[in-house]
């Protein structure tokens, strides 16, 4: 499979899975539900709503890499680059799931450690493809054709 339609791939299924947390989220709060809502458990509910932000954003980002690879002449990215690009956005936001599940006296669980490693990796890819992007060269309008 090539580079756009891992991305392609896996962005629109990220998407859908993250979005389905975000309506798990909703019916938590919408049930009030203590084990979700209860003060002592807030950093449980800020960390699920930070895997359902970042697991949202992220998805979007690999369409926009998939469309980006379809649609720029030229452009190539490292299999490294794309590979860390995907582990870094399914690390991140797994990480803030896991660090919810089980909480310390308010501190998050060691699930949370994911979330460094998986920025790390999402740095190296985002770098590694604007790099390319830069290298590319523009694509030049045939003469009395306006873009």
């Amino acid at each position: 499979m090539n580079p756009s339609d891992r991305h392609l791939r896996h962005g629109w299924w990220s998407l859908f899975i993250f979005l389905a947390l975000g309506v798990v989220l909703e019916t938590l709060h919408g049930f009030k539900l203590g084990w979700y809502l209860n003060v002592d458990v807030e950093m449980r509910r800020l960390m699920f709503t930070l895997a359902h932000a970042h697991g949202t954003l992220l998805a979007l980002v690999n369409i926009a890499l998939g469309l980006t690879l379809r649609n720029v002449k030229g452009l190539v990215i490292t299999r490294g680059a794309s590979r860390a690009i995907l582990w870094g956005a399914g690390l991140l936001p797994v990480g803030f799931f896991l660090g919810g599940l089980i909480i310390h006296d308010g501190d998050p669980g060691f699930g949370v450690l994911l979330v460094p490693v998986g920025a790390l990796l999402l740095l190296y890819g985002v770098f590694s493809v604007a790099r390319a992007l830069s290298r590319t060269a523009p694509e030049t309008p045939a003469p009395g054709k306006n873009r």
